[in-house]
């Protein structure tokens, strides 16, 4: 479904999603932990066992995240609405470079 959207309703959607702060603010430390933390399905305590990272330092990453972005992904409705956002950014990054 995103690829069939216009490239100008992504934008629009990824500006929306990320009012307080881009997804560009986001780390490639940070970006891993999301991914796994989405691989265990929301899990705190697995993510951390998979991370080898204490579940309070986990916890802190997660609220980092929600500080940065407004998204507290440890909620179901605001996890879907950053997966999708990460597909559109995707997406978006695959495109050839407008002129």
């Amino acid at each position: 479904m995103i690829y069939q959207l216009p490239t100008t309703l992504c934008d629009m959607f990824l500006r929306e999603v990320f009012k307080q702060g881009g997804i560009e603010s986001l780390d490639s430390e940070t970006l891993f932990t999301i991914q796994r933390f989405f691989e265990n399905n929301l899990n705190v305590s697995e993510t951390s066992r998979g991370l080898f990272v204490h579940r309070n330092t986990l916890v802190y990453r997660l609220e980092k995240i929600k500080k940065l972005t407004g998204l507290d992904l440890r909620e179901f409705d605001d996890a879907i609405v950053f997966k999708v956002a990460l597909m559109v950014k995707k997406y978006l990054s695959a495109m050839p470079a407008k002129y």
